[in-house]
């Protein structure tokens, strides 16, 4: 049995889990966000938590198990507290601005980047270096990530590009002069 697929997922207060079929739907005071699970795992709700519960013994449906019940457990955490991940932009002349739904970033190419981001996710810029994407939907939230981070990936000579804030940037030595 999985250990974490056995462990209920409480549901805090104001937030409302309802299932139809194979479909869960969670809504919070920070959205709604709606999956499909497989047909091996089924949901059972009881007052103040969720039980992912396996419909069959199989292998699949084991690994199943722990998956859906980490993802109910994504989705009520997202909608009622959401998800934020930090990224740095370290460079000589290198910064970013929000306008509107737009990201605009200056990292030192000839043109600046423009990243375009949906309405479920919101980004904060704090004193043109930090970028702060967040978001009830942490699948979402870390993808965007990603894709930022992607645009200028940190270099590891000048330590020059974008990472995340917890992110740990290995330094290489550069070339030498040979006497």
């Amino acid at each position: 049995m999985s250990r974490i697929g056995k462990l209920p997922v409480p549901i805090p207060k104001g937030v409302k889990v309802t299932t139809s079929g194979n479909t869960v739907t969670v809504e919070g005071p920070k959205g709604r966000l709606s999956r499909d699970f497989s047909p091996q795992v089924g949901v059972t709700i009881d007052g103040d938590s969720a039980l992912v519960v396996r419909k069959a013994e199989t292998k699949e449906g084991n690994a199943f198990h722990g998956l859906y019940r980490k993802l109910l457990s994504n989705m009520v955490t997202g909608v009622s507290a959401g998800f934020s991940r930090a990224l740095l932009i370290n460079g000589v002349g290198f910064r970013a601005e929000v306008k509107g739904k737009s990201l605009i970033l200056t990292l030192g190419y000839s043109t600046p980047i423009e990243y375009v981001f949906d309405k479920d996710i919101a980004i904060t810029v704090d004193a043109q270096n930090k970028v702060i994407v967040s978001g009830a939907d942490r699948e979402r939230v870390g993808q965007v990530s990603a894709e930022i981070r992607s645009l200028r990936a940190p270099d590891p000579y000048k330590g020059k590009g974008v990472r995340y804030e917890d992110e740990k940037v290995r330094r290489k030595v550069g070339k030498s002069g040979v006497k």
